[in-house]
């Protein structure tokens, strides 16, 4: 995966259902988030109002979508312009925004499991994935549709 796939799906990982953690509830653990990515920290209410907005762009039904700005200046350097984001977010936000011009945003997605709804990004040829992990949420979401079926079908008899 590119750097600019890492990131964003580091941020928006930041939240995870499953184990029941989420590392801007708190101020520290949005500081260490930042600062292990050798990024400036914006506040904490801003990075919790991008993170929904964010994972509510990508297709999760549970985050609230909200229009965010973050600061992004372009520099004109020896390779040529690149966007130069001052803050953890407009760092996060650039590197959307490169993987929206490259045509890849589509394939950052997220885990349609209630219980799971963890953000990951689709390498398959046709962009057809839908879960996290075939062998875990996709295998229990087939698992509990056919015991669905298995249930409804009257008895014979």
């Amino acid at each position: 995966m590119t750097p600019d796939v890492t990131l964003v799906l580091g941020f928006l990982n930041t939240v995870d259902v499953e184990q029941g953690m989420d590392t801007l509830a708190t101020e520290s653990g949005w500081l260490t988030w930042a600062r292990e990515r050798s990024l400036r920290a914006d506040s904490l209410a801003d990075a919790v109002h991008a993170r929904q907005s964010l994972r509510a762009a990508v297709g999760d039904p549970d985050a609230t979508p909200g229009e965010v700005r973050a600061p992004v200046e372009v520099a004109l350097t020896a390779d040529g312009p690149a966007l130069a984001p001052s803050t953890a977010v407009g760092a996060v936000f650039a590197a959307a925004a490169r993987l929206a011009v490259l045509g890849d945003w589509p394939r950052v997605k997220i885990c349609p499991a209630d219980d799971c709804r963890w953000a990951f990004y689709d390498e398959s040829r046709n962009r057809s994935r839908t879960w996290c992990s075939m062998k875990v949420c996709g295998n229990r979401q087939k698992a509990r549709a056919f015991r669905e079926r298995s249930t409804e079908r009257p008895a014979c008899g």
